[in-house]
């Protein structure tokens, strides 16, 4: 007997209905160059390992964000080549819009211990951040700065409150845009330096000096000089004209990858 297809619904098992189709059982993730996409914590994470270095040394590696599911793209390629011939694998993981709250970072420590603990790379990864990835990244590498080689940014946000915003941001960490304020300065990048300063982690930055979303002055800017104020090491390049876009210079930039390179070294 053929049943009528509207009666086929309710039949159906409740694992198979619409609203509860199965998942695939490894996520799916388009990267600029082949790598392996993976589950960690719940999210979607990826790797692509650099050339085979021939030696027993753990595997150096850049750590990019953000990691969405359009990021990184093709911009990033001519970078990600450098690395993987330098045999610089390069890995990140989607926290989604976070703004380097503390429910953003937990997936972090997550992917770090999943690769250094499991995969066998090095224990002291360089973070590459591209705008707000930079929030993310400093916001980690505040809290574990003896498991950071050296960050890079391209034109990054440091300050949460230039970007996105207090009000914005608040939502991701579960405050109030006046409890957020409050606390700013147990969250914010450039208020938090100090641990990075004292563990000797340099820092590379590039960015314009016509950005009118992520300011150099607030951020990149206000970064170089507290971080050298403290006595830490950073190297801040900016390109005149150039503000908060798809510039080719920002993206082929050979000092940023000879400062990724430097640092990785074992």
């Amino acid at each position: 007997m053929t049943l009528p297809l509207f009666l086929l619904p309710a039949l159906l098992p409740a694992s198979l209905s619409a609203a509860e189709a199965p998942r695939p059982a490894t996520p799916v993730k388009e990267l600029p160059l082949p790598g392996e996409v993976f589950s960690v914590a719940g999210r979607t994470a990826f790797v692509i390992p650099g050339k085979a270095r021939g030696d027993d040394k753990a595997k150096p590696w850049v750590w990019h964000a953000p990691t969405l599911p359009n990021l990184p793209g093709a911009a990033e390629r001519w970078m990600f080549e450098k690395f993987v011939d330098a045999g610089i694998a390069i890995a990140g993981i989607d926290v989604g819009e976070s703004y380097g709250s503390p429910a953003g970072r937990l997936p972090y420590s997550a992917l770090y211990a999943e690769l250094t603990s499991v995969r066998g790379y090095s224990p002291k990864p360089v973070l590459l951040g591209r705008s707000r990835g930079g929030l993310m990244l400093l916001s980690w590498a505040c809290e574990n700065p003896d498991k950071v080689a050296g960050f890079a940014g391209i034109y990054p946000v440091c300050n949460l409150a230039s970007y996105p915003g207090i009000a914005k941001a608040a939502p991701a960490y579960e405050l109030t845009p006046e409890e957020l304020a409050g606390h700013l300065a147990e969250h914010n990048p450039v208020d938090r330096l100090a641990a990075l300063a004292a563990a000797g982690v340099p820092l590379f930055c590039i960015h314009g000096d016509s950005d009118q979303v992520v300011s150099l002055e607030a951020n990149s800017g206000l970064l170089n000089t507290r971080y050298t104020a403290l006595g830490g090491r950073m190297q801040l390049i900016v390109p005149p004209g150039q503000g908060h876009n798809m510039w080719p210079g920002f993206f082929q930039c050979e000092e940023l990858v000879s400062f990724v390179k430097e640092r990785v070294k074992p």
